[in-house]
């Protein structure tokens, strides 16, 4: 998502609520908008949150007074100090998406400016195929959301429905996920008839302390 794709008001509106919620633990409700904003009504508020939901960056409960939750795309629209924490995935659930509710272990605060890019979410790392790469087994891998990736690249990508942390390499209809680790083999996937795609790039890594 570009930074173009909300208007000046949307990303005030988006701020505020972010904002409301980092200091709340809640979302606002419409009226709490409206007085923020000066709106004459809450239905003026209703139509920024419904412009927002169209542009994937906020969730909206129908019949919910604080109903508002704030989606991964937001990140990339809020300044760094209106950031809310990152959602921390766990082991993912067969043919789930990533972000799946059942997914999500806990939130975790970190500054995004430690990354190279922007990360959407974190992902708590299993086993040791990637050691060589210094991401060991329960790492918090931090995720930028996006569906492509080059050659070279830490991916994390789903091959039919398991979702796997790899290098990236492809060859017309061939990839090869390819681990950092000696003891463990790449992973071979052939597109014309294997569900191959990828979740996310590999941005940094997070050591919990023990």
């Amino acid at each position: 998502m570009s930074p173009e794709t909300l208007t000046s008001r949307q990303r005030e509106v988006l701020k505020f609520i972010a904002q409301f919620i980092d200091k709340n633990k809640y979302p606002p409700t419409r009226s709490e908008l409206a007085k923020h904003f000066g709106f004459r009504s809450p239905n003026a508020a209703e139509a920024h949150l419904r412009a927002l939901e169209k542009k994937a960056v906020i969730g909206i409960e129908r019949g919910a007074a604080r109903g508002i939750t704030l989606l991964p795309l937001a990140a990339d629209e809020l300044p760094a100090s209106a950031n809310t924490p990152l959602p921390l995935v766990g082991r993912v659930a067969a043919g789930s998406p990533i972000l799946a509710q059942e997914n999500i272990e806990d939130d975790y605060r970190v500054d995004p400016a430690l990354f190279p890019r922007k990360p959407h979410y974190l992902l708590r790392v299993e086993g040791m195929s990637m050691k060589d790469a210094g991401i060991l087994h329960g790492d918090l891998l931090a995720v930028h959301r996006t569906p492509e990736a080059g050659n070279g690249q830490i991916v994390v990508a789903r091959v039919e429905d398991e979702v796997t942390v790899k290098r990236f390499q492809r060859d017309g209809f061939r990839v090869r996920l390819m681990p950092e680790n000696r003891r463990f083999r790449p992973i071979e996937v052939d597109l014309r008839h294997q569900e191959f795609a990828i979740e996310g790039l590999g941005v940094g890594v997070i050591r919990p302390q023990l």
